[in-house]
């Protein structure tokens, strides 16, 4: 008669239930997210983690960027000449415009003089790619291939050719985590070009939409209006546009007004990015690199 039976093995005992092991896992889990959360230990390590799988990342984004490299060298001659006329032509037009910028920048310092003070140092800036865009509808969230090691820090505000973009809320070391102004956790304090009415933008979820939700009844604002970053708060430098208003609406019963409206910049297509450090707060192995290349602009320009 087998006296081994399934029923009987102590063996079948030794062994801690399925269930019993999920519950020590969840509260391993919550007791580390809040022993994070309020301390911040774990930190350092999600950093070293994000910096060893950075040459995985950069082995996956190969294909993307080898894609674009051929659509790039394969070109056409004529889309060539094309282009490079455009860029001639816009050559000519920005030329034109610093000309009279140093005029006005001249007559400010001068104003600045008479009003006792004290002028702004001009921003640096650091040119970034961007690796990778977060896919998830509900968080609008970018990869840029700079870090800590290149000067990088959180807060650190980005902006595009035509606007300002958003800003690095996590370091990686060799890259960092950035959030755009369209996320719906973002928000950055703005002022109206036209009466210099200070308020906040607000992400809205939707990367062509930004929301005024704080201008009261009798504010100040019309369609058309371009918003400029305000300076408060210190992130993003005061002048850099943000958005321009596209909808007004005043709806009966409501304290404030109902304003939507598009950011300047190009949320949807931009693949390079500035990081701008305000003042002198810029590395100094980058002002270095921009005072040389100063240097070898003057250089070029005696006889």
């Amino acid at each position: 008669m087998a006296l081994n039976t399934p029923d009987s093995d102590p063996s079948a005992f030794r062994g801690t239930s399925p269930g019993l092991r999920l519950i020590l896992f969840i509260i391993l889990s919550l007791t580390l997210m809040v022993f994070d959360y309020q301390n911040q230990h774990l930190k350092n390590v999600r950093r070293f983690l994000e910096w060893s799988v950075y040459p995985l990342q950069v082995a996956v984004n190969a294909p993307a960027a080898l894609g674009r490299w051929a659509s790039e060298s394969l070109s056409t001659r004529a889309d060539l000449i094309e282009d490079n006329e455009t860029m001639r032509h816009k050559i000519l037009i920005q030329s034109g415009h610093l000309q009279r910028m140093a005029a006005l920048e001249a007559e400010n310092v001068r104003l600045r003089a008479l009003l006792e003070s004290t002028a702004k140092v001009g921003e640096r800036v650091l040119i970034a790619e961007i690796m990778s865009v977060d896919m998830n509808p509900f968080r609008h969230q970018i990869i840029v291939n700079k870090g800590s090691k290149d000067g990088a820090f959180e807060g650190q505000a980005l902006i595009d050719a035509q606007g300002v973009v958003g800003q690095i809320t996590r370091d990686q070391i060799v890259k960092s985590e950035a959030i755009l102004i369209t996320d719906a956790d973002h928000a950055v304090p703005v002022e109206i070009v036209r009466n210099q009415l200070r308020t906040i933008a607000m992400g809205t979820g939707d990367r062509d939409h930004l929301s005024l939700p704080f201008l009261p009844r009798n504010g100040d604002v019309r369609r058309g209006d371009l918003l400029v970053t305000s300076g408060l708060g210190g992130t993003f430098p005061a002048g850099y546009p943000v958005a321009m208003v596209d909808e007004v609406l005043d709806i009966s019963g409501e304290p404030f007004l109902t304003v939507t409206a598009t950011p300047t910049a190009a949320l949807n297509r931009v693949r390079e990015v500035l990081l701008l450090w305000p003042g002198d707060e810029a590395p100094p192995e980058i002002a270095t690199n921009t005072d040389q290349a100063e240097n070898e602009m003057a250089d070029g320009d005696q006889p």
